[in-house]
């Protein structure tokens, strides 16, 4: 309990710091990445819904500082959501086998997609109803083209580090 807790925080914390650029972007896909690497699907799965839970509580967790319901109602929010759909996709591949690097990658890549595809979907369709039409080309060039490459990043920084914090609670829970 003490281990999803203290990821749903870090989860947190990751979508607090933002990295500057040309399209700024959080550490917060990191953090859920590496939430599942280390803790497996249930876990993981666990901490991400507790992180999701304190921010609809008005804890400002989500990125930029902000908390509630109307973070995840708003045309982002899907994205935010869309981590719960990914961390199952993660939990399922466990299954296969969670040892395998190629399937942890795979797991973590189709979980991204799926993040991708529901805050998509969520994306267009908060932002024709406040908004007007959109085409999805354009929420692409927003809201996906732009976080591929820092995203796949996030992933191989999660493998790695995750391997790392692997070993090291395993030699915690030993002692």
């Amino acid at each position: 309990m003490i281990y999803i807790a203290l990821f749903g925080i870090l989860i947190g914390i990751c979508s607090w710091i933002t990295v500057p650029g040309p399209v700024p972007f959080t550490l917060q896909t990191f953090g859920v990445f590496l939430t599942v690497d280390v803790l497996g699907g249930k876990r993981g799965t666990i901490a991400v819904l507790l992180y999701i839970f304190i921010g609809l509580l008005g804890v400002p967790v989500f990125s930029g500082f902000r908390g509630g319901i109307g973070v995840l109602l708003g045309a982002t929010g899907g994205y935010v959501l869309g981590f719960i759909f990914s961390t199952l996709i993660m939990w399922a591949f466990e299954k296969l086998n969670s040892k395998k690097l190629w399937i942890q990658t795979l797991s973590m890549l189709l979980g991204l997609l799926i993040c991708y595809v529901f805050g998509t979907a969520w994306f267009l369709l908060v932002y024709t109803t406040n908004s007007g039409t959109i085409g999805l080309s354009a929420v692409l060039g927003l809201c996906v083209i732009p976080f591929l490459i820092p995203d796949c990043i996030k992933i191989v920084l999660a493998l790695a580090l995750g391997k790392q914090l692997r070993k090291a609670l395993a030699k915690l829970q030993t002692r």
